[in-house]
């Protein structure tokens, strides 16, 4: 016999166990393609059910309590009592 006809004798034995499998994987990954927007959808639901979104009223708070941080991290930071007195009449214009 050939040293070719044993090596495709070989890589057909190596194979064989990854052929048969290869339709069912194609059938999973069918699937998945079809039923995609389907299991986004219970993807969301389940984080929503884990971490509910706030409400507007909280990010407003949320976004106010970060600017006050900053502001007065900008204060602390700042040189002269000139710059801390114009960066308090800007967080007062709120």
């Amino acid at each position: 016999m050939s040293t070719t006809a044993i090596f495709v004798q070989q890589t057909a034995t190596q194979l064989g166990p990854i052929l048969r499998e290869l339709p069912r994987w194609a059938g999973v990954a069918v699937l998945l393609l079809v039923f995609r927007p389907l299991l986004v959808g219970l993807l969301r639901a389940a984080i929503l059910i884990v971490r509910p979104r706030t409400t507007r009223d909280e990010q407003r708070r949320r976004a106010h309590m970060r600017d006050i941080q900053l502001m007065d991290r900008m204060i602390a930071s700042s040189s002269g009592p000139s710059h801390a007195a114009e960066l308090r009449a800007m967080a007062a214009r709120d």
